[in-house]
């Protein structure tokens, strides 16, 4: 099978690959960059482990080819702390204990990072309705609605 060319920005590196067509993008951070922060659950677009985001929105990374991302700018979960600060997001995650087995967090966190980009203050049922992609078999969502709702609370206070 012959292979395709891409170029992407993933946590502001620029990084050019050579990938199978078929290749999803979760599998290309995870198996050909090694963040495996990205997880793995369900591989039909329906748990949102695999969320990271493309040019700012929050995409199912199973769903989607890596060379489809050629050209763009993906960010993941290990490319939110800058300097070995936490975001917001996730702060707030960890204040609220808003986590337990972890394995939905990176999920969670990036489509709550994509919601308040768009959003600086949504209301419960908006940030219910932003999170209804995401399953969490651990924490239940009361914690994690709590988590983003205070993550913008210290986002408007930062601005």
């Amino acid at each position: 099978m012959e292979r395709v060319p891409i170029t992407v920005t993933v946590n502001g590196r620029r990084i050019s690959a050579v990938v199978e067509p078929r290749m999803t993008l979760a599998d290309f951070l995870r198996e050909e960059l090694g963040l495996t922060g990205t997880k793995l659950g369900c591989e039909h677009g329906v748990c949102g482990s695999c969320t990271v985001l493309w040019d700012g929105a929050a995409v199912r990374s199973c769903l989607v080819l890596a060379a489809q991302a050629d050209g763009a700018t993906i960010t993941t979960i290990e490319g939110l702390a800058t300097d070995g600060t936490l975001h917001p997001v996730q702060e707030a995650f960890w204040e609220a204990h808003a986590l337990q087995c972890g394995f939905c967090t990176p999920g969670m966190v990036l489509t709550a990072v994509a919601l308040l980009a768009e959003n600086p203050n949504p209301s419960e049922e908006e940030i219910r309705e932003a999170l209804s992609g995401n399953l969490c078999r651990c924490t239940g969502y009361q914690n994690i609605v709590r988590a983003v709702q205070l993550a913008a609370r210290h986002e408007r206070a930062d601005t």
